[in-house]
This record gives structure tokens, sequence and C-alpha cells, in this order.
């Protein structure tokens, strides 16, 4: 069924996005709203993937569960490490450190950025709130908010281990050195919006001149924070080179993450009471993932650096995973643009991304994609201007083969062929256009 040749599916979506964009006091029950009445109409009208009824949503649920699980495990997980993090002491020794004008806080940006090159985003944001918290009295412009979620997004897309996307082009046999590319337009972007943004913040409320009066450090809260983070780094790669397929079977980071807490929680007991507030941010997005889930893209435009530009701006209110796949199975990409775009054009809008979401569970102030926009235009700006700069340093040098993640059943029979996949793929050719 459609209206003007457009699918109700992604007319109900776009209803569903607009709800949020406008009730941001409501997000979650318009959110849940919107995915039970797609869900309901893809029951009685559609199919899901090409299977109608209760066993295609079965289905769908069934591919998803890994993905929506991690996630929950990663965005509760890591609410408590922000809270060990912010107990540690370390946010309070800042001042000694950064610089006690804008610099600072665009220094914080650039530490944020780092992060989440070998941290997941989520993480990186988070510990990038928590400093912010400290350091600005809980007076954030919003600006500098949206910018903590673009520093991170923008330093994970040009890293294997830095965000979910690159790590599924990895497992895909991309090489690491091609996603690294996209660094060429990250670094540009965020030393544009960073600036910006931290005369923002100046403005609103300047950094923290001293240290406060009784600041002190908690080793081991630092150290329980290094373990989680450990966990989550070490099952990552650890099974992206023994078994990828694993990571497609079960919630491996996820789990990971909730052991290492369990296993730390005696030493430094941690703040439960953070969970429900966390719980809400990640069922909404949670939902979101699954209504994009359900939309019927078969296939994406044709590649061209002008599709992978405008998939950025998708980005920002369709789940990238899904994106990724599909590209992936297309071909006809350049890895290190659609690295770019998909990791970093989230930003632009507080649900674009996992770890927008996980800011506004701390930053609730964050949640109006009005006030978003307003006060952080300059990512729109800066990925444009990091998109144009990769486009004339590195050029566009597509892919044709496609390329699939490994398939499960594959893997199960035959661990080494996940390894095979890879190495198959070390050196592909890089074709001009």
């Amino acid at each position: 069924m459609s209206i003007a040749g457009i699918p109700l599916d992604f007319i109900l979506f776009a209803l569903t996005l607009l709800g949020v964009a406008l009730f941001h006091h409501h997000t979650l029950r318009v959110a849940l709203t919107g995915l039970a009445v797609i869900a309901a109409y893809k029951l009685v009208f559609g199919d899901f993937s090409g299977t109608p009824g209760a066993a295609g949503l079965v289905a769908l649920l069934g591919h998803e569960w890994v993905t929506l699980t991690n996630l929950l495990g990663l965005l509760l997980g890591f609410a408590l490490l922000a809270n060990h993090f912010e107990r540690s002491g370390v946010p309070m020794l800042l001042p000694r450190f950064l610089p006690d004008d804008w610099k600072g806080g665009f220094c914080l940006l650039l530490l944020v950025f780092v992060l989440s090159s070998f941290l997941d985003n989520i993480a990186a944001a988070m510990i990038g709130g928590t400093m912010a918290a400290v350091l600005y009295n809980k007076r954030v412009h919003i600006g500098f908010l949206a910018a903590i979620v673009g520093a991170s997004n923008a330093g994970g897309s040009g890293s294997v281990v830095g965000d979910t996307t690159t790590t599924m082009m990895w497992i895909a046999g991309v090489p690491a050195v091609q996603v690294f590319d996209a660094y060429a337009g990250a670094v540009v972007a965020t030393l544009l919006f960073g600036v910006v943004a931290a005369r923002q913040q100046h403005a609103l409320q300047p950094i923290m001149k001293n240290n406060p009066l009784g600041a002190h450090f908690d080793g081991p809260r630092l150290a329980i924070v290094a373990i989680i983070l450990a966990a989550a780094i070490g099952a990552n790669v650890f099974f992206n080179l023994r078994d990828p397929a694993v990571l497609n079977r079960l919630p491996v980071i996820g789990i990971a993450v909730w052991l290492a807490i369990a296993a730390t929680a005696a030493w430094r007991r941690p703040a439960w009471s953070l969970l429900p507030e966390a719980l809400r941010g990640s069922v909404f997005l949670l939902s979101l993932v699954l209504c994009a889930a359900m939309m019927p893209v078969a296939q994406l435009p044709p590649a061209s650096w002008q599709t992978t530009f405008g998939l950025g701006f998708i980005s920002a209110v369709f789940d990238n995973i899904p994106l990724t796949a599909l590209a992936l199975r297309q071909g006809g990409y350049d890895w290190g643009f659609l690295a770019y775009a998909v990791g970093f054009g989230g930003s632009m809008i507080w649900f674009g991304s996992s770890a927008g979401v996980a800011l506004s569970n701390m930053y609730p102030e964050a949640r109006s994609v009005g006030a978003w926009l307003r006060g952080g235009w300059h990512i729109a700006v800066a990925y444009l201007a990091g998109f144009l700069v990769l486009l004339a340093l590195v050029g566009w040098h597509p892919d044709r083969s496609p390329r699939q993640l490994v398939p499960a059943a594959a893997t199960a029979a035959d661990p080494s062929v996940a390894t095979n996949s890879i190495a198959a793929h070390a050196h592909p050719q890089r074709t001009a256009p």
C-alpha cells in the first residue's frame, strides 16, 4: 500500500520521527506508539522482508535480537561506567591540565575524539558528558552537547573498533586502512565544529579554573572503568579475529560489559539507581531501531559519492546499521567515505546515533530536535566541509565487489571460514571512478 508512490511503511516511520521531534517531552511514548502502529500495519497488510504475518515478525526479531541486546547492554552498562568515571575524581582534577578559556572545551572535544577511536562511541560520549558536567557546573550548551556526540562519532568513523558500522565493514573483509581514510574528513569536521562549540560553551559557562576543594582521586573506580572498557574492546577484537560469526549470533560485547560490571561490583558499588532512567532512553532507541528494521528497503540508490553524501543525512533519522549492511551487499562504495557519512552523519540529530541517545539520558534538555539543530548547526556545516575535504584529498575510489558478512552457518561448520574470508579481501584493488 502506498500514497503518492511512497510506501505507507515509510510514511508511518516519518510520522513517528516527526512526533519525536515535536513532542520531545514524550519521546518514549511516541516511539513505542509508532512501533506498535507500524508492526500492526505490517502484520495485517504487509510483510517482513518477504515473510508475511507473525512468522515474518518472529523472523525479524530473530535477526535483530543480537543488535538490540548489545545496544541495551552497552547503554545501561556505560551509564554505570560514566558514574564510576565521575566518582573517580578525574573530571574534578582536569582543570589543572586544561586551558581556562574556550580552548579548554576544545581540548575536551579532542579528547573525546581520541577516546572514541579505540572505545565504543557510546562510552566516549558519556565520558565526555561526565567531564563537561563537572567542568561547567552542569551548565552545558546544547551546541556543546551536539559537539560531544559529533566528536565521539567522528573519532569512531575511521577505526574498525570505534563504531558498529566500521566493525561490520571489517567483518565483511574491508581492510582497516580503507576505513581509516574517513579520518581525512572527520579530523577537519571536528576542528571546525569543535572551535565553534567550545566558544558557544565558553560564552554560556566558562570552564572551571581551579580544582574544587576536596577533590580527590579514587584509583579503584578508574580501574573499574578501564576493566569495563577492556572487556568491551577485548570481546570485539577477539571474536573479530577468531570467529566473527559469533558477533552475529550472540550479544557478546554487551555480555562482556556486564560480566565486568558484576566482577567489580564488590570493589566499588555501581550506582544502580541510574538504571531506570537509562532504561527508558534505551527502550526509546531500540524502538526506533526496530521501526527502521521494518522498512522495506531492499536496495540503495546506485553507489556514488553523491549517494554516500546523502546517506549521511539519512543516517541522522534512519539506523545506520541496516544502511551499512545494504551498502556492503550492493557494493560500489568507497568504504572510507561510507564510514565517514554513516558514522558522523547521525550526529546532526540527537536520536541519530546511540551516542546521542546515551548523552540525552544524562542531559534531558537535549531531547529537542529544534534546540539541537539551533545550537548544533555547526555539525551539519562541518559534515559538509569534511566530506568535501575527503573528496579533494582522498578521492572517490569505489570497491566494485559486493561484500557479505560471514554467514553464521558457514562459520559454525568451519571457524576458519571467517578468518579466510577476511584474509581473502586483505588487499583489494582500488578502482578509479
